[in-house]
């Protein structure tokens, strides 16, 4: 009987360890998600997690598509909500954190906020996609409600998500750039230039939202780490990268 408990916790550890966690993430995430990752993995080193970063629309179409990822951190929590309308998920979409968004830059004086875009005419602005990436969604949204999205339109240039956006600032092929406040401050970028956030009135709140993916209900990494994200360790962490937490 000794020899069958045994091998029967033997086997459920190897089961354990044979799960891997395949997440797709917003790119505003990739400096406070692998902090994350790495940490809780120093509790739970059996724990096998990959995250692949990019726009939250990009990864939205992908797993409706049958990309076969196991949970989903979007920078807009529609997108999950959509998936679990659809049938995609295992579990209800859930608010992780808020984002912010700067306006930042490396050569520039950002000390009059967005508004003084309109007078730089020079300048090149970098911004993520607003066709599939929320952060360059608030971004045009905060433009129009100051009213310099027509003058400064021929001026953006546009990143396939907020971290290419904050690699065009940081490489000069953009002078300045609206970016999230969780890229500025990951150390890559908080000591090579100057930021000023933009006013959360002037467009839509950055709710971002995660969901366990229905091809990952039965995995019990996926289920674990899921609530570790609302751990006290794991909200410092987002908290440190300027995200807004959730009550």
């Amino acid at each position: 009987m000794r020899k069958i408990i045994l091998c029967l916790l033997i086997a459920f550890n190897i089961s354990l360890q044979a799960q891997k966690v395949k997440i797709a993430a917003a790119a505003d995430l990739r400096f406070a998600m692998d902090e994350v990752v790495k940490l809780y993995k120093s509790s739970n080193p059996q724990a096998d997690i990959e995250v692949i970063y990019g726009s939250s629309g990009n990864a939205f179409t992908q797993i409706s598509n049958g990309a076969p990822y196991d949970m989903y951190f979007s920078a807009d929590i529609l997108y999950p909500q959509k998936l679990k309308e659809a049938g995609l998920t295992a579990t209800e979409p859930k608010l992780y954190a808020i984002g912010r968004i700067v306006l930042w830059s490396s050569t520039m004086d950002v000390s009059k906020g967005i508004a003084g875009l309109a007078a730089t005419p020079k300048s090149k602005i970098a911004i993520a996609n607003p066709d599939h990436a929320p952060y360059g969604k608030r971004a045009e949204e905060s433009m129009k409600f100051y009213k310099i999205y027509d003058k400064v339109k021929p001026q953006l240039i546009y990143g396939e998500n907020i971290s290419q956006a904050a690699q065009f600032c940081l490489t000069g092929n953009a002078d300045i750039g609206i970016l999230a406040l969780s890229i500025v401050l990951a150390p890559s970028m908080a000591d090579k230039g100057k930021y000023v956030l933009i006013d959360e009135k002037s467009h839509q709140p950055l709710k971002q939202g995660f969901v366990v993916l229905k091809q990952a209900k039965d995995n019990k990494v996926a289920k674990a780490f899921a609530e570790y994200v609302s751990s006290k360790p794991a909200r410092d962490i987002l908290e440190k990268y300027g995200f807004a937490l959730p009550n």
